[in-house]
């Protein structure tokens, strides 16, 4: 098992000309990530009702993913010729989603104010029949993901692309049996052009994830399960999120499927939200809102 601390230290070293490649571009990605945080304030608020807890707490990850790492073209078509795919699993955390796929120019910015109002593309959860570029899954109930995103890499094997399938999910979600299912899955038929990544943040809408139902050691069963597993250490350092996803990449290609378990902090960048689960799910008031975006300082990119 491998870690991801963003140290020069342990079983991980990276040169310090791979540092040099990413340093320069790390100032924008924190500029997009600090942007995209305030977008999903703004979208719960502007509807009362979301989910900015888990949003928060991924957007190193989607910014990283979809800034950096994941080769794919907002002219969207479903099956991703010639595409690496991303599947979103806990699905309840489509503000972050939204928000990175209109930056990465999906659809206009203008939409993003639409958000869970009626007849809006960007409903709660994301869903495919509302024809929103970038949403290849509605996910609604938790736990199947991960078989959406297995099927979508075999079919990239069958096709004899090299193309690689992402997915996320939610470390409560991993109490859906249906995950297991399909870890045992992967590993059986070598689905080695996936890298699942787990949101480990401990939290999930009812408290923690060790007194709801303790997940135990995630490493081990992952290991167990026979998957390439790894563990960012900090998924909000945007320095770790970035190594990460390419070191993942490397590891593809090996005969196993490749699970990231990544540590962040609900609500992450918003102080009063921060690490308490009680932001699952709920939007916050004006007073909450403006204290906010005052903590999470305009940037250039400018508000939708």
């Amino acid at each position: 098992m491998q870690k991801i601390t963003g140290k020069n230290e342990g079983p991980l070293q990276f040169s310090s000309s791979f540092a040099r490649t990413i340093t320069p571009f790390m100032s924008e990605l924190k500029e997009i990530a600090r942007q995209i945080r305030r977008d999903i304030v703004r979208m719960v608020h502007g509807c009362q009702s979301g989910h900015p807890g888990g949003s928060l707490g991924c957007t190193e990850f989607f910014t990283a993913l979809y800034f950096k790492v994941l080769k794919h073209n907002p002219a969207f078509v479903m099956d991703a010729p010639g595409e690496d795919v991303f599947i979103l699993s806990n699905g309840h955390i489509s503000p972050v989603f939204y928000s990175t796929l209109a930056r990465s120019g999906y659809f206009p910015l203008s939409e993003l104010s639409t958000f869970r109002r009626i007849n809006s593309r960007l409903q709660g959860h994301p869903a495919t029949h509302e024809h929103l570029p970038g949403v290849r899954m509605a996910a609604g109930s938790l736990g199947q993901g991960l078989s959406v995103a297995i099927g979508a890499a075999l079919t990239k094997k069958l096709n004899g692309e090299s193309n690689l399938v992402y997915s996320l999910h939610g470390d409560g979600e991993l109490q859906e049996g249906q995950i297991w299912e399909a870890v045992l899955f992967a590993a059986h038929h070598k689905v080695d052009n996936l890298v699942a990544t787990v949101d480990w943040n401990g939290q999930q809408i009812d408290g923690p994830t060790q007194k709801v139902m303790h997940l135990g050691d995630l490493t081990a069963k992952f290991e167990a399960f026979g998957w390439d597993t790894f563990v960012t250490e900090d998924g909000n350092d945007m320095d770790q999120v970035v190594a990460a996803l390419e070191y993942a990449r490397t590891r593809t290609g090996n005969g196993k499927p490749i699970a990231h378990l990544m540590k962040t902090a609900m609500g992450k960048g918003v102080s009063f939200m921060e690490g308490s689960h009680e932001w699952h799910g709920i939007a916050p008031n004006n007073e909450q809102l403006a204290q906010a975006l005052q903590e999470l300082a305009p940037t250039s990119l400018g508000d939708y």
